[in-house]
């Protein structure tokens, strides 16, 4: 299974990528109502407003809460969209608190996510984010026939279960670098609750910094 990692590619050039999770504890949540979405819509808003690159990668549970917007995403010229497992879990043990996928579900719980999406989205990238970027040897030998790329990151931007937009801004610009990845998230609610309020700001010093913002796949062609 080939993984893609940053790297200098050319000009000046950081892709802003935006993870959306969602867990079968989350959708719990939304379920007894201690969150009202799971989509943070003022984030994506923001970043049509100022024409934004972006990649966004998908858990299939996030797809099937919100198939509307992800068809809606896929329609946008500015977005691609991958994958980002079905429900999150981790695919090593101790990947934070993530639980993990055993190792014969590997590569069913992956086509699962990558099904969904190619049927909401006729241009679908075969570009994947491990959950938690935890992989080893054996994650990688399960997935290969599922013909995902793996895409890693430099710059986790520290948003979530942030306590204000600061921290996100700071880490994010202090950080990015020519050919980086930077990693965020989409789903909002009490888990990213500031990425929307830290997105305006960071598009700024990026672009103020000479940097232009591009998607994975613009990031790899140099």
């Amino acid at each position: 299974m080939p993984v893609v990692d940053h790297g200098p590619r050319g000009k000046a050039r950081v892709a802003l990528t935006f993870d959306a999770d969602l867990t079968a504890l989350m959708r719990r949540r939304l379920v007894n109502g201690k969150v009202h979405s799971y989509y943070n819509k003022t984030l994506i808003d923001e970043l049509r407003t100022m024409h934004v690159p972006a990649t966004m990668f998908l858990t299939g549970m996030w797809m099937e809460q919100y198939p509307d917007v992800t068809r809606q995403l896929a329609a946008d010229p500015l977005f691609e969209l991958g994958t980002h497992t079905y429900d999150h879990r981790g695919f090593t043990k101790h990947c934070y608190t993530l639980g993990t996928v055993p190792r014969a579900d590997m590569l069913t719980d992956v086509r699962r996510a990558v099904v969904q999406l190619d049927q909401l989205d006729s241009h679908a990238t075969r570009w994947f984010r491990f959950p938690g970027g935890c992989y080893d040897g054996t994650a990688l030998h399960e997935l290969a026939p599922a013909g995902v790329t793996a895409v890693g990151l430099d710059v986790p931007g520290a948003d979530g279960f942030a306590k204000s937009p600061a921290p996100i801004i700071k880490q994010v610009l202090s950080n990015a670098r020519d050919g980086s990845i930077v990693v965020l998230h989409m789903h909002g609610g009490d888990n990213a609750p500031y990425t929307d309020e830290a997105i305006g700001p960071i598009v700024k010093g990026l672009r103020t910094r000479g940097y232009q913002l591009v998607t994975v796949t613009q990031l790899m062609k140099g």
